[in-house]
């Protein structure tokens, strides 16, 4: 009991930092570590109940929210873990919420939009609408994150109307200042300036809140900073700037304002102060570890530099938010202006000869590029507005259902649960045995095929190969054997992989990933052995999933995801191929054995796919502690 009103005492002091701002901004991360820590601590303490751990998973996700991303995909799943098993569908949304962004944040856009997605399933259940909004609003987030700016304008333009009903005046001034840096990334100043009028007259309005109040109208105010910056009125940028430095906000409105001052020095030619802001800058940029951010702010200090002819500097700064991420359009041109720039002045022609092709390349996929996007905005909204009709006949039926016979509708869902549970537990015995089978023959079979083609074929192999090297005239047949020795090398990893008997999955799953060049691991959670009859089940299921991507999709690129805690395993294979039809895949062989490997664990398999925009394949495993 004293350990849960602790813990409800830590909460509230949770809640009164994360929304305050009575505190500097660092000081209040510096504050938000302290409390994670104790948190985390709490985590060790004995006989903790599970629902506990709810809210200490729900709490720690809550403070990394606004600074540590890595930390929020890490713990946000095993808060909706629990919260889905106590059916505290309110934590489970606000935890879709969270998760969404920090995978937005993290280019991870396709899976952001399905968690948000899920986020504004339940606030229908709910019949909630502010929340409803709310994951709307955030949806369209992260459209801008990916660059579909058309379509976040539709979604943003669906929630105003509601913002406006209930007087939150919060959520209205967030979205017409996110209306308005969208026009004015579209060229269209006069509706960027109306709808940020708009954003200022409403965060005015909000000022009981003066958390919310710092964040909107630092944001408000950064934006008008930019509009003024772009026409060149650099008093009036100045001023706005000066403004929004002084109400202070979040770590992004801190390193945005950073940033924004120093294009305003560099502009007035005060090249000392313009240096000064753009390291500030970059300061705040690492604190959030964001790649949009970190490049911005490079790219700020290499126009410093080239400025002021430190050259060398100029290149250095523009490489490194090169390497960290040239996939915006914007900022990629104008990196590769700086770096040929930059080699044209040290004389370094091949290097200025280079940047200058690539940024001719990003000229044409620019174009190209920009009409694809709105193709794929029109077919979003298309999609979209095909959900809308869904979630509004959604409700029309649940109106139906409450005004039938509860009581008939009742009687038939327990006969229907104990019939249904009696067919599952037999289905399931019967699963279990034949997977359990399955799984003893084929590591018995491949232990055999992998024994026989090391210490057999690769043994007699490599005596014909010293043998035949002793002839000059043989190096080609050498040559060949060698691809052939690697090869079977290669094919006796593949069946049965020491790491996977040694290290268990994390590394086995690392080796087998290396072997493409287009395939990408990323592990998330403890590192711990499993039983092996587990492991062999994940690292198979993988090994079928990437062979497919890499066979049939054509894919440029294939992430192999595994999250693992104390009670499941998840594995997700993603790529960006050709896709396919949902329906005309679910029954191949593949798809069927993967489901006959997971059967023993009680796994489950979703499968999200459509043509010309890739697929995404996601495992749930629940563990067993027993070896």
């Amino acid at each position: 009991m004293r350990t849960f009103i602790y813990l409800r005492t830590i909460f509230l002091i949770t809640f009164i930092l994360i929304c305050g701002e009575t505190l500097a901004i660092d000081e209040m991360h510096r504050e938000k570590e302290r409390l994670a820590d104790s948190l985390k601590n709490l985590l060790r303490s004995p006989n903790l109940t599970e629902r506990q751990e709810l809210e200490i998973y729900s709490g720690l996700t809550g403070i990394y929210a606004s600074y540590a991303l890595d930390s929020v995909i890490f713990y946000a799943p095993k808060a909706v873990r629990l919260a889905q098993k106590f059916k505290e569908k309110r934590i489970e949304m606000g935890k879709y919420w969270d998760w969404g962004v920090a995978l937005g944040f993290r280019n991870n856009c396709d899976s952001a939009v399905a968690l948000l997605n899920k986020a504004r399933k339940i606030a229908v259940e709910l019949d909630d609408e502010a929340a409803e909004a709310a994951a709307i609003t955030l949806t369209a987030f992260v459209f801008i994150l990916d660059g579909k700016y058309h379509t976040a304008i539709d979604y943003y333009l669906k929630v105003l109307p509601g913002y406006e009903a209930r007087g939150n005046y919060s959520g209205l001034a967030s979205v017409l200042a996110n209306l308005s840096e969208l026009y004015r990334r579209l060229n269209n100043t006069e509706m960027a300036i109306k709808y940020l009028d708009m954003a200022a007259e409403a965060g005015e309005k909000n000022t009981a809140d003066p958390g919310a109040y710092a964040w909107r109208m630092g944001n408000i105010l950064n934006e008008y900073t930019s509009l003024y910056l772009a026409r060149g009125e650099l008093d009036k940028a100045l001023e706005y700037a000066i403004r929004s430095s002084e109400i202070g906000g979040s770590v992004i409105n801190k390193c945005t304002n950073k940033a924004l001052m120093a294009r305003i020095y560099l502009q007035s030619n005060d090249y000392g102060r313009a240096l000064q802001y753009a390291e500030e800058a970059i300061e705040q940029a690492d604190i959030l570890k964001d790649k949009m951010l970190y490049v911005k702010t490079r790219m700020v200090l290499s126009d410093i530099y080239l400025a002021t002819e430190r050259y060398r500097e100029a290149e250095m700064e523009a490489l490194k938010a090169w390497q960290s991420d040239s996939s915006n359009m914007d900022e990629a041109r104008a990196m590769a202006i700086n770096l040929v720039l930059a080699n044209i002045y040290l004389h370094n022609n091949a290097k200025a000869d280079y940047f200058m092709k690539k940024y001719t390349e990003i000229i044409k996929q620019y174009s190209a590029t920009s009409f694809q996007t709105t193709v794929s905005d029109m077919a979003v909204k298309y999609e979209t507005e095909k959900k809308e009709r869904r979630i509004s006949d959604l409700k029309r039926q649940n109106i139906l259902y409450v005004s039938g016979s509860l009581i008939g509708m009742l009687i038939a869902v327990i006969i229907w649960i104990i019939l249904s549970q009696k067919v599952k537990n037999e289905r399931r015995e019967k699963q279990l045995v034949a997977a359990n089978a399955v799984l003893d023959w084929e590591k018995k079979e491949r232990k055999r095929f992998a024994s026989d083609l090391h210490d057999g074929i690769n043994g007699m192999l490599s005596a014909m190969k010293l043998e035949l090297t002793t002839g000059n005239h043989l190096q080609k047949i050498s040559n060949q054997l060698d691809e052939c020795i690697e090869t079977i090398r290669r094919m006796a990893r593949g069946m049965m992989p020491s790491a996977l008997e040694r290290y268990g999955m994390k590394a086995a799953l690392e080796d087998y990933c290396c072997l493409f060049p287009n395939v990408y691991f990323h592990f998330f959670g403890e590192n711990k052995r499993m039983s092996e009859k587990l492991e062999l089940t994940v690292y198979y299921c993988a090994h079928e999933l990437v062979n497919n991507s890499t066979k049939h999709s054509g894919a440029k690129n294939i992430n192999v995801q595994l999250v693992q805690d104390d009670g499941s395993i998840s594995l997700t294979v993603q790529d960006d191929g050709c896709g396919f039809e949902e329906q005309s895949v679910k029954e191949g062989s593949g798809l069927k054995n993967i489901r006959n490997r997971i059967a023993a664990f009680n796994g489950t398999i979703d499968v999200a796919a459509s043509p010309g925009k890739g697929s995404e394949i996601n495992i749930e495993l629940k563990i067993n502690h027993q070896k």
